[in-house]
């Protein structure tokens, strides 16, 4: 029972992970028109770094080097995401408030 709440938790961790670069994106939406305030300047450059990492062809690890060099843009870029996952859960939970505001389900 403990070892499948362990694992459960575990997906629903990775499953955030996940989604975190959808929220980072809306969040960059809803900040640029002035709606989510305060600013969270520490989540919004590490996100930049992470899309950086992924789009410039500079890396740790080239990507010609096909498995390896993938899987360290997906370990960078997850930890990057790991890192501002606590900000998100804040902007996530301001969106759910705001949705029941207005009596929707998602802005």
């Amino acid at each position: 029972m403990i070892r499948s709440t362990r694992r459960l938790s575990r997906l629903a961790r990775l499953k955030r992970l996940g989604m975190a670069p959808l929220h980072w994106c809306r969040l960059c939406w809803d900040v640029l028109g002035g709606r989510y305030r305060p600013v969270p300047w520490r989540a919004l450059g590490l996100g930049a770094l992470a899309l950086g990492y992924l789009l410039l062809p500079f890396d740790l690890v080239p990507d010609f080097l096909l498995a390896l060099g993938l899987i360290d843009d997906l370990v960078i870029v997850g930890w990057l995401m790991a890192r501002i996952e606590p900000e998100l859960g804040a902007y996530r939970r301001w969106r759910h408030e705001a949705a029941a505001r207005r009596g929707g389900d998602e802005p």
